[in-house]
């Protein structure tokens, strides 16, 4: 090794050693997310001034003090999507607290119908002020890139983490470096990690990038310098010294599945040669898959996942299903041969043909909840074919999931009263209706002048809309466990802000989609 890199490596890993001392564990945020960078320490008592006493606090003393930059720009405002394509008001929290703005954004929910999952999608990515308590830290921001990791966002956590144009914020780069990991751009990450010092990486963060770099020698010195300390684990030894050396293993059986596995984890089992599968790893981790070293049969199952979370668009998924024949049968290749005899069906124009392609190809697509995806791509473009008995009905149920759902009501005239109710859904009109089940008369009530709740009512008037647009989607989602007054309450409050649209697609979706626990 040339004296100067030796001299460069050895400043690197002291000022890493002095970092990783001062620093506290990384703050808790998806618990996947990779241990890249040490946070700064919290909570430390502030040191008085050099030559001047500390001073006793006479009185008492406020508790939790919002501290702000008057004028100033706050990272929690950022947003991809300005008010005039949202229609959502500048002022989204109103007089919430950020605390509760958190809590409320990073709630579990089971987000099975689209149309909830693309308004979730709307209130995070919306330009908005900060809550007026919100302080200088990006608390609010980090909530909501954390909730876009969780729905398999990618791509809109990283644009909006670049749009706060925040470049010393360690938890705001650690989930970027992540996002880097699993699209294939670690590169990128690595070199914002170099360029950023103040941003104290980890270990094997800082191991993983020198050896991407090619500087293996500096990796190996690092390595050894965090042995020597105690500053990685077991574990994470076993993994470093495979991903260095991995000819030094070889024959040897392949390592432990950590218990927690994060992306940088992820990736350096994959370098080694033992990728981990991603099916059972949170959403983010299916993006991996999509890149061009996974198989064909894996970025399918991925394409699938993403989509079906609202997570990718529907033409990358066409575009999987029609690249080559499927060269077995079962399972996804099934789902590939049915949807590649439909598509090729559609292409010619045969009415025959589709009327035969279409009830399979949409038992394959109902069977992995692709019915959304599926009506985005043909919802449209069925209605124009001469269909009759099943091949009718299914392609009347295909363009209400779709895109064009009114424009299709105001062709149809509904020949059952269950036709009837939806076509009213679609409309946003139920007069002389009938509701067909216990879910239409759930759905029913809240387009016929229901009221809203004393929470929902006492978060409209402190014009705490994000907060409650939040609420109304978990308690429709909840409502489809048991409690159906959920669905009530959470499509009235949708059509008293004025997200007519939204509830309208939901209460069909409610209709039409098997998502009931």
């Amino acid at each position: 090794m040339p004296i100067d890199r030796v001299g460069v490596s050895a400043v690197l890993i002291m000022a890493l050693v002095a970092s990783v001392a001062r620093a506290e564990q990384p703050l808790s945020a998806i618990d996947w997310l990779s241990q890249s960078v040490a946070a700064p320490p919290q909570g430390g008592k502030a040191t008085p001034p050099p030559n001047q006493p500390a001073t006793a606090t006479r009185g008492p003393v406020p508790e939790d003090v919002a501290v702000s930059v008057i004028g100033g720009t706050s990272a929690n405002a950022t947003g991809l999507l300005p008010p005039q394509v949202t229609g959502l008001p500048p002022a989204l929290w109103g007089l919430g607290k950020s605390a509760d703005i958190v809590a409320a954004i990073g709630r579990e929910r089971l987000q099975t119908l689209p149309s909830l999952r693309g308004l979730l999608l709307t209130v995070l990515l919306a330009e908005s002020e900060p809550p007026a308590d919100a302080g200088p830290g990006p608390a609010v921001l980090i909530a909501r890139v954390d909730k876009l990791l969780d729905l398999g966002a990618l791509d809109q956590a990283r644009a909006l983490i670049d749009a706060a144009a925040v470049r010393d914020d360690p938890e705001l780069f650690r989930r970027s470096f992540d996002v880097d990991l699993l699209t294939g751009n670690e590169d990128a990450g690595c070199k914002t990690m170099v360029a950023s010092p103040g941003l104290a990486p980890t270990f094997p963060a800082r191991i993983f990038c020198l050896a991407r770099s090619g500087d293996w020698n500096a990796a190996a010195l690092t390595l050894r310098t965090a042995q020597a300390l105690g500053y990685v684990t077991e574990e994470e030894d076993a993994l470093l010294s495979r991903f260095l050396d991995p000819d030094l293993y070889e024959g040897e059986p392949p390592l432990p599945v950590p218990e927690r596995i994060t992306p940088l984890a992820w990736r350096m089992f994959e370098a080694i040669g033992e990728p981990l599968p991603t099916n059972t790893l949170p959403l983010a981790f299916a993006h991996a898959e999509l890149r061009p070293a996974a198989g064909w049969k894996a970025q399918i199952e991925a394409a699938e996942r993403l989509a079906r979370a609202g997570a990718l668009p529907a033409n990358v998924l066409l575009g999987l299903y029609t690249e080559r024949k499927p060269a077995a049968s079962g399972g996804v290749w099934d789902r590939v041969a049915t949807f590649r005899a439909f598509d090729a069906a559609m292409a010619a124009g045969d009415a025959g043909a589709i009327a035969r392609a279409l009830p399979p190809v949409w038992d394959q697509m109902t069977g992995a909840e692709l019915e959304v995806p599926f009506a985005e791509l043909y919802g449209q473009a069925l209605q124009a074919v001469a269909l009759e008995g099943e091949a009718a009905d299914i392609a009347f149920y295909i363009g209400l999931l779709s895109p064009a759902y009114t424009g299709i009501a105001a062709r149809h005239i509904g020949d059952t009263a269950r036709a009837t109710f939806l076509l009213g859904l679609a409309k946003g009109d139920l007069t002389g209706t009938t509701a067909p089940d216990t879910l239409g008369r759930a759905i029913a009530p809240a387009f016929s002048g229901a009221g809203l709740t004393p929470a929902q009512t006492a978060l409209l008037a402190d014009n705490r809309l994000g907060e409650a647009i939040l609420s109304a989607i978990e308690a429709i989602e909840t409502g489809l466990q048991g409690d159906l007054d959920g669905v009530t309450e959470g499509l009235t409050l949708l059509r008293r802000v004025g997200l007519d649209g939204v509830a309208r697609r939901t209460a069909l979706e409610l209709m039409l989609l098997e998502r009931r626990g």
